[in-house]
């Protein structure tokens, strides 16, 4: 078999001979043969597959270290290898896409060219929350008033009150005057407190180092809603007859669905469906989503921790919040559906309507 010159092999694998150094120095690409005398390399026509491979998958953005795990999978290891990569590629696009609607969104609003006229909205809403049958003590909290929604899940021996501790903190946004302009900042001083009042609890045996909480909540503004979402309680949105999910969970599972390792059907049971990888508490990454969303009368928004997403079909969650008279008789049937469903967690639901000022 006849050796090719690195620079034959660099024309050929439309590589250049720098690239080509650079991956035999990285162990993605080495060379047939290199002379012992003059180090020249020569590579042998069969490699030109995994040549053009590797650079396929550099103009991907794939890092190198991965690029040299996918080559050395047999092909239809390595071709779900580079699905799992992109659709994590998609997922983290999808979020800077936001975070970018998010950022022009709020500068428009600060141009007073831009602003905008709507007729008067308000929000009537109702909040319940339920031990479930199964567990001793409720850690969830819900809280629903004029301004402000949320919803906490706690966890560990010290999660009812690390999940309070959050709430309580966002509440002073109540009654704080928040210029439209600035919600972005008021919003990620008022979540700053939140976590500063979650790493003060301490737990019954008198440690709080296993006690944390999600956050999930909404932020009135008059004619908008700002959300803050860490974790893995979600918010829906009623618009139309539609049910939309607003909110992304932040846990192990839903990063394996985003990046094609698991089916949302597979994921309903997987034994770590309920790991979290957002959470206000000690050592947690508590970076939060962060958006906007514009208020339109007729709405109705869904707050809910897990313990109903979980044991509830959305099927079943679209039909009450269609039929529901109002949001207190919403929260009652949804928490009911919950516990006839086996209560196996606490249940928490706040749910708020837009409606015009009369």
């Amino acid at each position: 078999m006849e050796l090719l010159t690195i620079g034959a092999f660099a024309k050929a694998s439309r590589l250049s001979p720098k690239a080509l150094r650079l991956y035999d120095e990285l162990g993605l690409l080495t060379p047939a043969r290199v002379d012992p005398d003059t180090g020249y390399r020569r590579y042998a026509p069969g490699q030109l597959e995994q040549a053009r491979l590797v650079a396929w998958l550099r103009r991907l953005g794939m890092p190198l270290a991965r690029i040299r795990r996918v080559c050395a999978m047999e092909a239809g290891e390595a071709a779900g290898e580079i699905r799992a990569y992109w659709a994590r590629v998609e997922a983290d696009t999808a979020a800077r896409r936001d975070l970018a609607a998010f950022l022009v969104d709020h500068l428009t609003r600060k141009d007073p060219t831009m602003a905008r006229t709507t007729a008067p909205l308000a929000l009537r809403y109702a909040a319940l929350s339920d031990t479930g049958r199964v567990r001793a003590s409720n850690q969830d909290t819900a809280y629903a008033g004029s301004r402000l929604l949320a919803v906490a899940d706690g966890y560990g021996s010290g999660g009812a009150s690390a999940g309070a501790a959050a709430v309580d903190a966002l509440r002073r946004l109540e009654t704080e005057t928040v210029p439209a302009g600035d919600l972005l900042g008021a919003l990620e001083d008022a979540l700053g407190h939140a976590e500063e009042a979650v790493h003060g609890v301490f737990a019954p045996d008198g440690d709080g180092a296993d006690a944390g909480t999600t956050l999930t909540a909404m932020l009135w503004t008059g004619s908008q809603l700002a959300l803050v979402h860490i974790g893995d309680s979600r918010v829906h949105l009623l618009r139309d007859g539609e049910l939309f999910q607003i909110t992304h969970d932040h846990t192990v599972v839903q990063s394996l669905i985003d990046e094609g390792r698991l089916t949302p059907e597979e994921a309903a049971s997987h034994p770590q469906r309920s790991l979290l990888m957002r959470a206000l508490g000690r050592g947690a990454d508590s970076t939060p989503d962060l958006r906007l969303h514009d208020a339109h009368a007729g709405d109705r928004y869904l707050l809910c921790s897990d313990g109903l997403s979980t044991v509830v079909p959305a099927g079943d969650i679209h039909r009450v919040l269609a039929e529901a008279s109002g949001p207190e008789a919403a929260v009652r049937e949804l928490v009911g559906l919950a516990n006839a469903s086996g209560g196996p967690d606490n249940v928490s639901c706040v749910v708020a309507d837009v409606v015009e000022q009369g």
